[in-house]
């Protein structure tokens, strides 16, 4: 597969990458030891820890109903969440046409470490409002003004409420009319909220 065509259209399966066999040894590796007693970790999870890739089957078992290392695909959005991440239900659609599963359909062990990686990997914070902010600076210039991103936040993604845009600014100390620099403003908004 040509580098090409990995930059166009869906992410690739695991068939498309030649990591077919990586299936069977996902299954001994999450459900116990190999024959040499070693555990070894999927392929396709490589950018996963072990501590998550053992969270992550924690709760993928509770909805393994039947024990046979499934789930339904109806139940992957609500296991996503329980795991934290925050996908919508057209997210989740796309995630399953990509594995080339019917809604109705079942997916194994190996294809959820995958789908959730590439799930995990799109929520970055800091990646989509950077991304969203140098679309918005066309100009290269390094901030765009606060009443256009206040536009973007209200029409793009998640759109946020005319109140919410208020609050994040104030937060972000971001003056109405005033400009706003891509770096300064995700350090202020991506720095995580004290637990007290």
């Amino acid at each position: 597969m040509a580098a090409a065509d990995l930059l166009q259209g869906p992410p690739p399966s695991l068939a498309d990458l030649g990591l077919e066999a990586g299936r069977k040894e996902t299954k001994k590796a999450v459900l116990g030891a190999g024959s040499s007693g070693v555990q070894r970790r999927p392929r396709d999870a490589k950018f996963l820890s072990q501590d998550q890739i053992n969270e992550y089957k924690e709760c993928f078992s509770l909805y393994d109903k039947q024990q046979r290392g499934k789930i339904k695909a109806t139940d992957l959005l609500v296991v996503m969440r329980c795991l934290g991440a925050s996908p919508t239900p057209g997210e989740v659609q796309r995630h399953l046409q990509t594995h080339k599963i019917d809604r109705n359909g079942e997916l194994d062990f190996s294809t959820f470490l995958t789908i959730m990686h590439m799930q995990i990997k799109q929520e970055d914070p800091k990646k989509e409002i950077l991304l969203a902010m140098l679309m918005a600076d066309k100009e290269k210039k390094g901030y765009i003004m606060a009443s256009e991103l206040r536009s973007k936040l209200m029409k793009l993604g998640e759109k946020l409420t005319h109140k919410e845009v208020d609050d994040l600014f104030r937060e972000a100390n971001i003056e109405p009319n005033g400009k706003v620099k891509y770096d300064e403003f995700i350090q202020k908004i991506a720095i995580p909220v004290p637990d007290y």
